[in-house]
């Protein structure tokens, strides 16, 4: 029997990279997959190619009204028990202050924490809500919900000031949320990846990918996505683990630059 046989869960940001890790692990599972993203063409060739348990669904973590249209959607297939929340999308890199004494915009710093910090709280929330109201299994949990930080939320490195205070909240929030959710029955767990091998990674050519590998001590390599999806399979699974971030990096620390 396949770990998932049965399940329902929802990932957002599944279209691509590692969202897209963990739909394709869940799905072959036995999970069924509800496909959270603003990447439509993406979106629709996966649950396409995936077959009828795996839908897409556009929407963005930022509006409610979208989310709470995927959550049905997902629950349309049965009980929603797993949601993972691997979306990306924006980023920008440059110094608090610039060479010539410019700050940078607040815009830019505010842009980043809404879609990393303010779209992980806001799945959360609504997912949570959703699960309080479930029957709990055997177990006694009713959900479970698994974010996705970065090491740069440890170890932010030069230029990545708004990019690492968003995922160092989204680091904090962990032990929180799953102290807020223990009332639910609802887990909430949090993987921290280091420099992954996604296709995103992979435009900037196989020489800076050699580079970047050069500073993981072991494996001496870049991280697939799907152990990526390992990860957040365990996580979906081993009910014990609650209230922990996973730091998926080779044992890397990110330097300065």
């Amino acid at each position: 029997m396949s770990k998932l046989d049965g399940t329902v869960a929802l990932v957002t940001g599944g279209a691509g990279g590692l969202g897209e890790a963990v739909v394709r692990r869940f799905h072959d599972e036995g999970a069924s997959v509800v496909i959270a993203d603003l990447a439509d063409e993406r979106g629709e060739k996966l649950a396409n190619e995936l077959g009828d348990s795996v839908t897409y669904a556009r929407a963005s973590v930022l509006e409610e009204a979208d989310l709470l249209a995927a959550i049905e959607l997902a629950s349309s297939k049965g009980d929603l028990r797993t949601v993972v929340v691997s979306h990306g999308g924006w980023g920008v890199t440059e110094r608090i202050v610039s060479r010539d004494g410019t700050p940078a915009p607040l815009e830019n710093f505010s842009k980043t924490l809404d879609l990393y910090l303010s779209g992980t709280y806001n799945v959360a929330r609504l997912a949570a809500a959703h699960m309080s109201k479930l029957p709990e299994q055997e177990t006694g949990e009713r959900g479970a919900i698994i974010t996705t930080a970065s090491i740069a939320g440890y170890e932010g490195q030069i230029g990545q000031a708004s990019y690492a205070a968003a995922k160092a909240g989204v680091i904090g929030l962990t032990i929180a949320a799953a102290r807020d959710l223990s009332a639910t029955k609802v887990r909430y767990n949090t993987i921290a990846p280091g420099t992954m091998r996604t296709a995103m990674m992979e435009s900037v050519g196989e020489e800076a990918l050699a580079q970047f590998a050069k500073n993981v001590p072991f494996p001496k390599r870049l991280g697939d996505p799907s152990e990526f999806a390992d990860a957040a399979l365990f996580l979906a699974t081993n009910g014990y683990v609650n209230g922990e971030v996973i730091r998926l990096d080779g044992a890397q620390r990110f330097g300065p630059k």
